[in-house]
């Protein structure tokens, strides 16, 4: 028997909504942050607190938020809150 967690249940009132939503929210990723989301599931070795700290998150930060795609004219960091939305380069990834 296999047990999975639910992390979101949709209803048939607003399937619409909900799918427009998701769809959305998954083309607003940053090329490079998937790259480096991706970059973290082939780190190898055992998974310690200091590796996750030091040797995944420090780096994936460190190369995620320098890209152009976060720090540009128009990339995510600078279009935070602005209410538009960032222009990514998809050639660079």
């Amino acid at each position: 028997m296999t047990v999975g967690l639910v992390t979101d249940v949709f209803d048939d009132i607003d399937w619409d909504d909900e799918l427009r939503i998701i769809i959305e929210e998954r083309v607003s990723f940053s090329p490079d942050g998937l790259t480096g989301m991706e970059a973290n599931l082939r780190f190898p070795g055992p998974e310690t607190l200091e590796t996750k700290i030091f040797g995944r998150l420090t780096a994936w930060q460190n190369w995620v938020f320098q890209r152009p795609n976060a720090s540009g004219e128009t990339g995510a960091l600078r279009r935070y809150g602005t209410g538009l939305r960032p222009e990514y380069d998809k050639r660079r990834v």
